[in-house]
Formats: structure tokens, sequence, C-alpha cells
């Protein structure tokens, strides 16, 4: 039971005591509010009060000397209202720039705990100050009850990647709350009826849209995607609808989808983004951990300057004890207050490096997460990759915990899907698990996110229809975005009225999202592909707050049967759970898991090869009766003649889809369709998919 407390000094009219000094952050407490900040090299500080949207304090009170211990500073200040006040903190100490240590009293510094960033809320408003933050008290008093879901196996996942606003910022989204967090919600039925389990939120820490906002060609630029951290414990106000919203309850609406999601069976992965901030270099910003402790919070070079391997123009330093408690406090409390089911780290070899920016082979942070009791049933997923040139899909630090975003299999399917040679071997390979990056016997079937599309590149549709990138708009004269799409464009590039080109590119579509449902490990794909949204060619819609990035729901109608397709196909993944995992023996003594040519048990692949067949069984969950399945994809342009593997006295072919036939009949589940010799004359560019019947 709390006992009241006391206060023990006045300082500027105010009534003090020493706080909680193992509680970060501004917190309320019984009369009063707890300020809890750390900084190692600071020699005073001082806490800030604002009336709610002034740019001046109304008071400075400065923490007593004896009110520090240790690099911690803590203070209850007793009659405050959460709702009368913002805050800040201004920290003195030591201004040497070559020692990394540059100290000025006179910024305003963000508290990085605040679990709310004031003058946030509106999007696409400049703040009268640019990057001058101050933060909210909030109460986590949402009340989860005894609120439980069921995790997943993460290789039984399917995810869809959406950015928040641009999911239903359209009008043809046909939400009342469109470009937030409510308007998801509105969504959820339409999430259920495509079918998928997962969803992964592109960043939704409060990030400031405005921090490097931009005019080009009379068009205004944002930070649209939020790649660049503000406040990484208060969730982005500017997501949130409003309407009904109670004053410094941030994160309920968040909370409230979350929920909804989570009970309609779909789990929440988070973007988060550690890598970085948005301080940037010696010309960003100075808002946060500058100014509280530079050179423990950043890695510098010798001489004081920001390394760069992040491409934004900091790096966190990760592994330095302080900053490695500050990120696994921050994802303890994402997990404890919000119930997020996974964590997507936005370019996590970064996370894996020293202080002076060589990789570490166990990196303290990895295993620490990795490691951590709260987060034990967590997901883990690295981007394993970084800004300077490290790569380490397959290699990255796991302690059989952490996944990966399979950059590989990205890479090697779409060169594989649309006809490149010497890739049958490559993508017999990523079809089946990866098992040459990660030892299945170490590993299983739980380390590689299988993905062709996502938020960074081309779209599903673009990808089909555009040889180049098209980035003018961006305003870097095309410079910027990735130039290796491993894209083809059907004969046409962009969009086109030619029948032919849009039949092909839309089997193309469905090929390419068949194999993903049909790959081992979990599948990941970006949302609006199941209807062919495309951004114009654009490969880096980072700063397009339009039409660009938004996805346009009237495609939904016009991509009808592609979108049947993806439904399709959601399905079946999950109707046949030998797709994703080998289940147990059976008596049909076929290998769970076999690679083969136009030829059955033949893996006589060569530079020419462009058809790979793979085939799953195993015992179904009902008593003898077997799951079989087989698929095969003819990458070359030609037709192919396929014999399928022999099967079991009792078992047929029955032929499921068939990309090759007119698209009314490309799912041909219930047309019967028996392959009683084991063969077929396939199509060119075309995938097929058969399971095995029992007869009589």
């Amino acid at each position: 039971m709390l006992r009241d407390l006391k206060p023990t000094d006045i300082i500027c009219g105010y009534n003090v005591r020493p706080g909680y000094y193992d509680m970060d952050g501004a917190t309320p407490v019984r009369g009063g509010i707890n300020f809890t900040i750390s900084s190692v090299y600071a020699t005073s500080c001082t806490l800030l009060l604002f009336a709610p949207g002034a740019r001046t304090p109304y008071v400075h009170l400065p923490f007593p000397e004896s009110y520090r211990i240790g690099s911690t500073y803590s203070m209850i200040v007793f009659g405050l209202e959460v709702d009368k006040f913002e805050y800040a903190y201004s920290i003195d100490g030591p201004y040497d720039p070559k020692k990394g240590m540059v100290f000025d009293k006179t910024k305003y510094i963000l508290d990085p705990y605040a679990k709310a960033v004031a003058g946030q809320s509106a999007w696409g408003e400049p703040q009268r100050d640019q990057c001058v933050y101050k933060a909210r008290v909030a109460f986590n008093d949402y009340d989860w009850g005894n609120f439980k879901t069921q995790s997943l196996p993460l290789e039984e996942l399917i995810i869809y990647e959406m950015h928040v606003r641009g999911f239903t910022k359209d009008e043809s989204s046909g939400v009342e709350n469109r470009g937030s967090f409510e308007g998801i919600r509105e969504k959820i039925p339409y999430l259920k009826e495509l079918g998928i389990n997962a969803v992964e939120l592109m960043p939704i820490f409060e990030f400031d849209e405005m921090g490097a906002h931009r005019y080009y060609d009379g068009e205004q630029l944002y930070d649209y995607w939020g790649y660049n951290t503000v406040g990484f414990f208060a969730p982005n106000t500017s997501y949130e609808s409003h309407k009904g919203h109670k004053h410094h309850s941030e994160g309920t609406e968040l909370k409230e989808l979350i929920r909804d999601l989570k009970t309609n069976g779909i789990e929440v992965i988070l973007d988060v983004v550690f890598n970085h901030t948005a301080e940037g270099n010696e010309l960003g910003p100075f808002f946060s951990f500058k100014g509280i402790d530079n050179n423990i919070y950043y890695m510098l070079t010798p001489d004081g300057y920001y390394y760069n391997f992040s491409g934004c123009g900091n790096v966190l330093n990760c592994n330095h004890p302080i900053v490695r408690n500050f990120i696994k406090a921050c994802l303890r409390y994402w997990v404890t207050e919000y119930k997020i089911d996974g964590f997507r780290f936005d370019l996590a070899s970064i996370l894996g490096r020293n202080e002076d920016g060589t990789p570490m082979d166990q990196p303290p942070l990895l295993k620490s997460l990795a490691f951590d009791p709260i987060l034990s049933k967590t997901k883990l997923i690295a981007e394993a990759w970084d800004a300077a040139g490290l790569y380490q899909v397959g290699s990255f630090p796991s302690w059989n915990r952490w996944a990966e975003w399979n950059g590989k299999y990205r890479d090697d399917m779409r060169r594989f899907l649309k006809g490149d040679s010497d890739l049958a071997w490559a993508a017999a390979h990523r079809l089946t698990g990866s098992k040459d990056l990660y030892d299945p016997l170490y590993r299983g079937n739980c380390a590689s996110v299988n993905f062709i599309t996502c938020h960074d590149g081309f779209t599903l549709w673009d990808m089909y229809s555009y040889n180049e990138k098209h980035n003018y708009k961006n305003g870097w004269d095309n410079t910027d975005g990735a130039n290796d799409n491993n894209s083809w464009n059907c004969g046409v590039e962009g969009e086109t009225q030619d029948a032919d080109v849009i039949a092909l590119r839309k089997k193309l579509v469905k090929n390419a999202f068949a194999s993903l449902m049909l790959s081992r490990g979990a599948a990941l794909f970006l949302a609006g592909d199941e209807f062919c949204n495309t951004q114009f060619g654009n490969n880096n819609a980072y700063c397009q707050d339009n039409i660009t990035s938004w996805i346009d729901w009237s495609r939904k109608e016009q991509f009808k049967d592609v979108f049947e397709f993806f439904k399709y196909m959601i399905a079946f993944r999950k109707r046949f759970n030998v797709i994703t995992k080998n289940r147990r023996e059976s008596d049909c003594a076929l290998p769970p898991e076999s690679l083969h040519s136009q030829k059955p048990w033949q893996t006589d692949f060569n530079s020419e090869s462009r058809y790979v067949g793979v085939m799953y069984a195993g015992a179904s969950n009902i008593p003898m009766l077997d799951e079989i399945v087989y698929f095969g994809i003819n990458a070359h342009w030609e037709t192919a003649d396929v014999e399928l593997p022999g099967l079991p006295t009792g078992y047929v072919w029955t032929l499921y889809v068939d990309t090759g036939r007119e698209p009314e009949h490309v799912i041909c589940e219930n047309e019967n369709v028996i392959l009683y010799d084991r063969r077929i004359k396939m199509q060119g560019r075309s995938l097929i998919v058969a399971v095995a019947h029992r007869i009589g």
C-alpha cells in the first residue's frame, strides 16, 4: 500500500521532495508527479514547466544536488495537474565537441522516456519553434482486464505490412476516420476477409513529419514514413482520430485497435527504429540525447563527429550499457502496456556494432533481448543489414531467437520469377525455407521472414510494370531509391491499356504471391498488393503523403480476380499445414519435402533451368489421410511438359491452381481436374498447385 508522501523542500514556490530514482520519465504518484532523468556527464539539471502550447516555461525548478544519486536526478513535484502543464529539461555540463560533449543549457531537452510528446497531434502542422519538443504526462490506465491471446508460431504468420496513415487516408477507403488507428480498426472485417493473421505497422513511435519538410515542384513533401524517431515511448498522436479522445490518455486509441486486432486473431508487430534518431548529425536538431549524454548515446569518431551507418546522419550507440538498458526498457514497455506481439528492427545490423562501429560476434544488446524474460515470447525480427554495407542475412546473431527479413528470398525470387537464368537452385532453396542460410536442425522454419515486396521498393504491381524507378517527385532528380529492383515491365513501361500486357502482369502477380504462400518460413507482403496498388513507379515513396503512397481502394474492384486469388492462396496456406512445417510421419513413404524438375525426383538444374517443383507430404489431422501438396513454377516464356511424382496407391493428383488458365479458371479446385497420368502442359510463365486426393 502506498503511503502518503510529504514534501521536504520548497523550490520556486512548489512543494517538492526527492523522487523514485528507478522510475524513469514523468509518472503520476500520490499527490504529485515524479520526474526522473539520468545524465552521466551533466553538472546540473533543471525541470522546466510550460503552460500547454507555450513557447517559454513559466517556472524553472532546479534539482538540488542532494536530489542526485549517481547520475540520476529525481524529484516529486506536488500539486501539479497533469492537463495544465507540459515539461522539458535544461541540462548543463562540459562543452568539448572533440570529446563528444556538447551540453547547452539554453536548449529544451525532451525526456527520452516521455509517454506523450506535445504539439504533434495535428498532421502536417509545423511547430512555431521547429524541433523544440516538450512532453506531457500520460496515464497508462487502460484496463486490459484478463485479456489473453494465443501466440502463433512465427512460421505460420502471414504478415501484412501497412502504413497507418496511407492504409485508409484516401477517400476510396470508405472509412469514417481516414488515416488513423481508428481507420484501421474500421477495416478489421476486411483484414479478416483477406485472411492475414498479423499486421506489421510501419513506425508508430512519435516522429515529426515536418522535421524535414520541403517543397518540390509546388508539392509539399514530408517525413511520411516516420523512420526518424522523436519519442521512443510515445505513440504518434497524429495517427489518432481524436474523436472521444481523453486528454493525457495518449495511446488509448492504439490500444483499442490492438485489442480488436488480437481478438480477431491478428497479431501486431511494430517496425521499430533503434539505429538512429531524428537528431541527425552536427547540422541536425538538438533536442534529446545530444543534450543528455551525446558521447554515450551516439557512435562518434575520434574527432567527435557522428558515424553514419544508418544513412540518416547518426547512429545510436546500442551496445553501451546505458543505451542497451534504454532500448530494453522501451521494448518491455510496448509489450507490457500495449501487448505487442513482435518487433521488426530497422537496419538491425547496426544493433550489433561495437562503440567504434566494428561488428561484434555476440552483441550484448541482441543477446540481452534474446534472453529477456518479459520478451521471451515476443517475436524479434531483424532487417539484417545496414546502410554502410554490413549484410548479415543468414548470419545475424540469433541464439535461436532472432528471425530475419530474408533479403535473399526477395532478390532470388524476383529474378527467378521474371525468367532470369541460373536461378533454379537458388529458388528451390528459398521456397523450402532457405536451409542454405538457416540450419534446419538449429533454427527450423522460424528464422526466415520471406517477402517479395515491402514498403521499401516497388509494389508488386509496379514490379511488373516498370523496368526503372520513377522517383522524380521526390526532388532528388531520380537519384534516390534502389537501382537493383529486379523488375520487368512486361514490354511497356508504366500504365497501359494493352489488354495482353495487363493480363501478363496480373498472371505474374499471382505467380509471385502463390510462390510466397507456398514457401516455408513466415510470409510478409505489402498492403495493397492484393489488388495491384501502384506507386506509379516510385520505389522510395518515403516523402509522399498523397495518392503515390496512399492505398487506392478503387483498384479492389478493378482487380477483383487478383484479390480473390490472394484470399484463396492465404486460405490454402492455412488449410494445408504441411506447407509451413514438417508434419508427423505418415504411411505414404514420401519424404516430408522434396524438389523436382520437369521430371519427378530429378534435380538436374542448370543455368538454363527455369522450372522448379516442390512437394510437401505428411500426416494430416484426419486419421488415415495424408496431406500431399505439389506446386510447380514455370518461369520460362515457353510451355513446359511436366510430370508430377507418383503417389501411394489410392491417391490421385487434383489440380487446384493453374495461373496459365483464363482468369476465371485459375482457381480450379472445384472443377475436379484430375491428373490421372500425372502429366500437365504448363503455359509459359505460369504456376500450378496440385493436391493428392484419396479415391474410392
